[in-house]
């Protein structure tokens, strides 16, 4: 079994709250950092700093992230578990102070009258007050360690909380985004089978008549059919995505007002920053370091449980067998104790909660550093995202103009005469597949620029929770006791 040794400390010291502590002080672990992003050559760091849903240039947008931030379930739920480790805080650092207390109470006794030296009265009555104050003297830090990961855990809490205002926020955009984009399918869908009803109307009286053939009339109706049929899917997932939105928001399901189009949202500036930034504005790594913190302080509080401990006792009352004579001077009580104590032999019991923390800290260190990588990993995501996600929708806008020139030309090649309605229907199919991607492009653009905003974090996430329920207490404002 080994013993860390304890740092020197003076006969004062021993008697003084702020004793020695045993067990590793943190220090941050080394990460690897990138000197760059491979495509972050855009940069604007102040945009991470803003409001910058706002860049959408949709106010129909801007009121409902102001009311999911003060409705939101889930950020309530977060600030309640802030007070929930800020009592924790509370709690463990009480044990520092001497614990008092006091008691009153009376009794009725009969003794039996076959012992030698029966009290006179029998039964007789006792009364008694009692004032008492222990305290365990944290002379190893065991205290001071469990008070140390306490509120390291209510830090971490409070960075959960921020990291939940941030997907709360990137989940609004993104779902409203999701629904105008639904909404822009149901007018290509609703155009299209306006068009094509049309024309199997027409075709209906031309076969009729003789001139078209029983294979182009069913042609017909099969392309009717088929955009009949996407209009009910679109009004389904529009309105699946209302509900999904009203409930992020805090609403019971329902309708959610409208502004902007699809292709009528602008997308916000291009953030980037140094990759070194994401370790001070990420909540979720700001999150993981306090856990670090935390399981870090617990191994000092193991390890103190090898050495001794001490605890002081004191009492001090009165006693009577008559209530009248209860506060004169003969019926005082009093007593005072010390107590140390030292583990000899527990089987292993110590050295397997030592164990267990610094097992716990090794995975809180990896969780750490994988919370890094994945903040590095995002934010070149969403960056190159961005980029080629702009390139992809100039592109399929170009092909979109291309298909509907085809279309055209296909039906007036078709009413010439010169080709068969099996080219119209091919164009025709391939323009409203082009023009459902493209609303899909569009908004898969706009998403990424959300994405890159949730990746970099940032002074926003402080903005935004100025609109928020806050928890009941001060986390900031906590005093600290431990070195």
């Amino acid at each position: 079994m080994r013993i860390e040794p304890v740092r020197a400390c003076g006969v004062a010291a021993l008697l003084a709250l702020a004793g020695c502590t045993v067990g590793p002080d943190y220090a941050r672990p080394e990460v690897t950092v990138p000197e760059h992003y491979r495509f972050g050559d855009i940069a604007d760091r102040a945009a991470t700093d803003t409001l910058w849903w706002q860049g959408f240039g949709d106010p129909v947008l801007d009121g409902l992230i102001k009311e999911a931030l003060a409705n939101n379930r889930d950020i309530d739920a977060a600030a309640g578990r802030v007070e929930q480790f800020y009592g924790a805080l509370q709690s463990s650092r009480s044990a520092l102070f001497p614990q008092v207390g006091a008691e009153a109470g009376g009794s009725r006794t009969l003794t039996s009258k076959k012992v030698v030296g029966v009290p006179s009265p029998n039964p007789y009555t006792t009364y008694s007050a009692d004032a008492f104050a222990s305290w365990e003297i944290d002379l190893f830090g065991k205290i001071r360690r469990l008070n140390e990961a306490a509120r390291a855990e209510l830090l971490a809490s409070e960075e959960a909380r921020l990291g939940v205002i941030l997907a709360v926020v990137a989940g609004v955009v993104q779902g409203y985004i999701g629904l105008r984009e639904a909404d822009q399918e149901l007018v290509v869908s609703q155009r299209t089978l306006a068009s094509r009803s049309d024309s199997l109307d027409l075709f209906e009286k031309r076969y009729r008549g003789g001139v078209i053939s029983e294979l182009e009339l069913n042609q017909a109706r099969s392309e009717y059919a088929n955009a009949l049929k996407s209009v009910p899917d679109s009004e389904q997932r529009i309105a699946q995505q209302e509900d999904a939105l009203s409930v992020l928001i805090g609403r019971n399901p329902g309708p959610i007002e409208r502004g902007r189009g699809i292709d009528a949202l602008s997308a916000p500036a291009v953030p980037a920053g140094l990759p070194s930034d994401l370790l001070e504005r990420r909540p979720d790594i700001r999150q993981a370091e306090q856990e670090l913190i935390a399981a870090n302080a617990r191994i000092g509080a193991a390890k103190a449980l090898y050495y001794p401990s001490i605890s002081l006792t004191g009492l001090f009352g009165v006693a009577s067998t008559s209530l009248s004579d209860l506060w004169t001077g003969p019926a005082k009580t009093w007593a005072y104790a010390g107590q140390l104590t030292m583990p000899i032999f527990t089987g292993g019991s110590i050295a397997g909660q030592v164990q267990a923390s610094e097992g716990a800290r090794r995975a809180a260190q990896a969780n750490y550093r994988k919370a890094i990588q994945s903040a590095f990993q995002d934010t070149e995501d969403a960056l190159v995202g961005v980029r080629k996600s702009a390139q992809s929708l100039d592109a399929q806008k170009m092909e979109v103009q291309a298909l509907g020139t085809t279309a055209r030309m296909a039906r007036l090649r078709y009413e010439g005469g010169y080709t068969s309605y099996l080219e119209v229907l091919d164009a025709e199919r391939s323009l409203f597949a082009g023009e459902i991607l493209l609303a899909q492009t569009q908004a898969a653009t706009l998403n990424e620029h959300v994405a890159l905003y949730r990746a970099l974090g940032g002074g926003w996430v402080g903005l935004a929770d100025q609109g928020t329920p806050q928890p009941g207490v001060q986390v900031g404002s906590t005093p600290s006791v431990f070195p």
